[in-house]
């Protein structure tokens, strides 16, 4: 047994002080304020100090860690979240690589998600192979332009098989269906992402069907119908907002550029907490820093000067939600942790409760962490 004191927990809408927390086999047991629980005798006493506990943070869309990409360095990415606090994280292969390079890839993450090094890789995060290719980092080295066909996209489904969980798309794509089908087919419990896409609110809807639940990094890298120059359009990111069932994830920037922070605090109003979904999409581009950025040092830009991905880590990007819009620290828990959880129908993490995996992280008020414990077991 095991039991972290003097802690503030951070719970699903509240929080509660002078607490403790008691854990076992990787699993919470018990939890409460100090003077209502007994400690038992030998148990290993780790002392929070008055910080934040909460549930470990979940990243659903992070190409890379430490400053390299999951499909080059497994095992290094994935520790480098684990140590800023992401006990779950799903590594992100993006449309530039062709059929082999997604399936080579495809394997070498597998391969370390089965060790102790790669456990808290808890599956893929598929933005490939079928976005528009007129929107993205990187897309003019987009090799999936071409049609939809079955032979070039099966050999991509069966390597990444039951451990995808999510397919981002462009609803707009010709034949987009019958790759949707034959994806549920292989895999029924995976969800779809709307991403790098123009399509119309219809276009979207008609895949709600099938599982398409998320909005992929929200206002960026979307487009617009505007069939008249005085009149604004409907398109993806008004679909998103409006669809209740759509969660929308935020990138989360110190300057607010990936998402403007009026525009955070205007989706926080209209999706709700339990819609909204922080991420990193961390990245490694090394593209010249364009006129008008100096400075900045938490994102990156491909050698066209288009803005590519982030250099976040995810405690940071709640560092930056709380800063941008008030949010508490409860709700960029919610945020990183719980909401990503339930949409990726993670059960057995993402909250403070009996049960539930003792992935847990102890933080001062802005987010910095002073402790990762994954599955009970303090990483260091």
């Amino acid at each position: 047994m095991k039991a972290i004191i003097n802690a503030t927990l951070v719970m699903k809408d509240h929080l509660i002080c002078d607490a403790c927390i008691l854990f076992e086999n990787g699993v919470i047991v018990d939890f409460g304020e100090m003077c209502s629980l007994s400690i038992p005798e030998g148990a290993e006493i780790i002392d929070a100090q008055g910080l934040f506990v909460g549930p470990g943070l979940v990243d659903i869309h992070n190409h890379a860690g430490g400053g390299k990409w999951f499909f080059e360095d497994p095992e290094y990415a994935a520790r480098a979240n684990l140590l800023h606090g992401t006990t779950t994280v799903l590594a992100c292969l993006y449309f530039d690589m062709n059929r082999d390079e997604l399936v080579e890839s495809a394997a070498r993450i597998k391969a370390v998600m089965n060790t102790p090094a790669g456990a808290n890789i808890a599956g893929f995060y598929m933005e490939a192979p079928y976005m528009n290719p007129k929107f993205g980092a990187n897309r003019e080295q987009n090799p999936w332009r071409g049609p939809i066909r079955a032979e070039d996209y099966m050999p991509v489904i069966e390597a990444v098989g039951d451990d995808v969980r999510v397919w981002v798309l462009a609803p707009e794509r010709e034949n987009i269906e019958q790759f949707v089908k034959d994806a549920k087919k292989r895999n029924p419990n995976v969800r779809f992402s709307v991403g790098h896409s123009e399509a119309s609110p219809q276009q979207i809807e008609a895949l709600m069907p099938y599982g398409l639940c998320i909005g992929t990094h929200h206002t960026n890298a979307t487009g617009d119908r505007i069939f008249y120059p005085e009149v604004r359009g409907v398109c993806v990111d008004e679909t998103v907002n409006y669809n209740r069932d759509i969660y929308a994830e935020l990138i989360c920037d110190s300057r607010g550029i990936h998402v403007d922070p009026y525009m955070l605090r205007l989706v926080r109003k209209i999706k709700g907490d339990d819609r909204i979904i922080l991420i990193t999409d961390s990245c490694v581009f090394d593209g010249p820093i364009p006129p008008g950025y100096d400075g900045v040092t938490d994102i990156n830009f491909d050698h066209e000067g288009e803005i590519a991905g982030s250099k976040l880590s995810l405690e940071i990007a709640c560092r930056n939600m709380m800063k941008h819009t008030g949010a508490s620290i409860v709700d960029v828990f919610k945020f990183a942790s719980t909401n990503p959880s339930n949409v990726l129908g993670l059960k057995d993490r993402g909250l403070i409760e009996k049960g539930r995996r003792a992935d847990l992280i102890i933080t001062d008020h802005w987010m910095n962490v002073k402790k990762v414990l994954f599955k009970g077991e303090e990483v260091s």
